[in-house]
């Protein structure tokens, strides 16, 4: 694994990971984007599983994560507008890096939680860039609850400013995400059933910490944002689409909100999408008991999808 970084359109420092195959032919490249209050250096296990299959890996912080954040009291920041469509240039930007590097290899954007969400909005505006796209703990059309969340996270953003962190918002968002377990250990038992996992995402100066007003509020603006018709449309067709989730994901609505978002990807007459539900697994099935099973059922889905 290699490190380094890239300074982005708003004069950004991107901090950015890099994982070569030793000795093999490079069949390809796959793009990870990391989920929300986390840093993407959890996926060191993943990448070089997908390194060892025979693509290259690139992986960057998004903004306000890990080494991209201004400084640790940042943490949960993003910018002073439309966050969630800078993280989503972000995006774009690295794979516009790994195209100049890998002339000719088919790219593979893969995004989980957050990242599954920026990834869904990076395939209306960006589709056609990418030749396969992986969605892990993602989910479909947010309920009409969520708009008061928007609501709320407006105010509060308007009374406290844009980098006061949202206890009230994070409460909102996953304060109910627990109670779908029976006897957890910490807050965050919804993640993962592994405790190793979720000690260590615990442990983690990088993980679980507060988000901002503004995080909130420009996060839920673009969940909506990407079910608006006419961007659903602008989908490419041709783009192959794997689905995947744990069906006791409080984030999927229990897998409710995968097969909501594999039908609307079907009903866009999109040719290629599947969808697989991990029985009992939770929101992270990349560090679930099964992991490795999971982790060759989408190596196996990218080899398949490079050979056309």
């Amino acid at each position: 694994m290699k490190q380094f970084s890239f300074i982005d359109s708003e004069g950004l420092n991107i901090s950015c990971y890099k994982w070569v195959p030793d000795n093999e032919e490079v069949k390809g490249v796959v793009q990870i984007a990391h989920g929300m209050a986390e840093t993407v250096l959890r996926y060191d296990e993943f990448a070089k599983k997908i390194c060892d299959a025979g693509y290259i890996v690139y992986a960057h912080d998004h903004r306000g994560h890990g080494g991209t954040a201004i400084s640790k009291e940042l943490l949960g920041y993003i910018a002073e507008v439309d966050g969630f469509n800078w993280m989503v240039k972000d995006i774009k930007e690295l794979t516009d890096i790994i195209k100049k590097e890998n002339p000719g290899k088919r790219v593979i954007l893969f995004g989980h939680s957050m990242g599954s969400f920026l990834s869904q909005r990076y395939a209306e505006l960006y589709g056609n860039e990418i030749d396969a796209l992986i969605l892990s703990g993602t989910n479909g059309k947010p309920k009409n609850y969520t708009k008061v969340g928007l609501t709320v996270a407006k105010i509060e953003m308007q009374i406290r400013g844009r980098k006061a962190k949202s206890t009230l918002m994070d409460k909102l968002s996953f304060g109910d995400f627990n109670s779908k377990f029976k006897n957890t250990r910490t807050g965050f038992d919804w993640l993962c059933s592994v405790e190793e996992e979720v000690d260590k995402y615990i442990k983690n100066e990088y993980c679980g910490f507060i988000c901002t007003t503004s995080f909130y509020y420009d996060l839920v603006k673009g969940l909506w944002k990407i079910h608006e018709e006419e961007n659903l449309k602008a989908i490419p067709k041709e783009l192959p689409i794997y689905i995947f989730a744990g069906d006791k994901d409080p984030v999927g609505y229990e897998g409710k909100g995968i097969v909501n978002l594999y039908e609307t990807y079907k009903s866009l007459n999109i040719k290629d999408v599947e969808y697989k539900l991990y029985k009992d697994g939770r929101h992270e099935m990349l560090n679930e008991h099964n992991k490795q099973v999971v982790m060759d059922d989408v190596i196996k889905w990218i080899d398949k999808k490079i050979k056309w």
